[in-house]
């Protein structure tokens, strides 16, 4: 039976559930290709387990021109990871929770194929440069609460 479903080569649960989503229907990327140059700042245990990423900021932009967006989705071993790459200083906690915000919202009304994907812990902020959040400060605690921190690499497991 013929389907009008857009369809991408070596389709996964990932990859539909971005062609389902039609704010970035088509903005999957094979691998981590949409992570660009920070792709770098990933290191997956087993290549064969990347299945896709997403530029979510650049698809959603002009949707979203003066909100602050989440960077990336990528999928590894059928888990949807986000990840934002941004410089790890105290005055940009805020940035980040707005974004994880952001991204939550998107998620849930915009995004929900994506969302039931996502792994138990998804949400990551590589740190774009140096490190400067005092570890005891009361920003460190107020992004703990949200479970995440910034971290110089994402290492995914086996």
């Amino acid at each position: 039976m013929p389907t009008n479903k857009k369809r991408t080569p070596n389709e996964n649960a990932f990859s539909a559930a971005v062609l389902a989503t039609p704010e970035v229907e088509n903005c999957f990327q094979a691998g981590f290709q949409a992570l660009g140059k920070y792709s770098q700042k990933i290191t997956p245990a087993n290549l064969s387990k990347c299945e896709g990423s997403l530029d979510i900021d650049a698809c959603t932009l002009t949707l979203y021109p003066n909100q602050s967006r989440w960077d990336y989705a990528l999928a590894y071993d059928s888990k949807v990871y986000f990840v934002e790459v941004h410089p790890a200083e105290t005055g940009e906690v805020s940035t980040i929770l707005r974004k994880l915000q952001w991204l939550k919202e998107w998620l849930s009304q915009r995004a929900p194929e994506i969302n039931q994907l996502r792994a138990d812990a998804p949400y990551f902020w590589i740190q774009s440069g140096r490190f400067s959040i005092l570890k005891n400060s009361p920003q460190a605690k107020q992004i703990a609460q949200y479970g995440i921190r910034p971290i110089p690499k994402l290492n995914l497991p086996c």
